[in-house]
């Protein structure tokens, strides 16, 4: 069982943010995370996917699996670009974001509201692998 969290303190240039997702081990047993999440936005109260989900960054892969012992953290580097950026995105409000960790068929929401462009060709958000705190 992961609980996830979003720190947006890693600061941003030209018109995007550098955020951590954060997934914590919440459970009583090890667990063990190799590679990159699945990530989109999702709004509408109700969940519902809102455009292009992140791109995989090439340039932030995985060292390797990372063992989680209860308690545990491991973080992953994703970027959101604003979609204000987008000339003919079709902005809509994104609840938070919905999150496959790797291997994973279940998902977990973490609440976190941005703007979200309804078109699934523009890509708003690269997600690097999950890396050891």
């Amino acid at each position: 069982m992961l609980q996830g969290s979003v720190d947006d303190t890693g600061g941003g240039a030209a018109g995007g943010i550098y955020m951590k997702l954060i997934l914590q081990n919440a459970s009583a047993a090890t667990c063990i995370l190799d590679g990159y999440p699945g990530v989109s936005l999702v709004g509408g109260g109700n969940g519902t996917q809102l455009g292009a989900p992140a791109n995989r960054n090439a340039e932030l892969p995985s060292a390797g699996p990372i063992t989680m012992a209860p308690g545990s953290r491991a973080a992953a580097v994703l970027h959101y670009t604003q979609a204000g950026n987008y000339q003919g995105c079709t902005q809509a409000p994104a609840d938070g974001l919905r999150i496959y960790p790797p291997s994973a068929t279940d998902a977990l929401y973490i609440a976190h509201p941005l703007t979200a462009c309804t078109d699934t060709a523009t890509v708003l958000m690269t997600i690097g692998a999950f890396q050891s705190p």
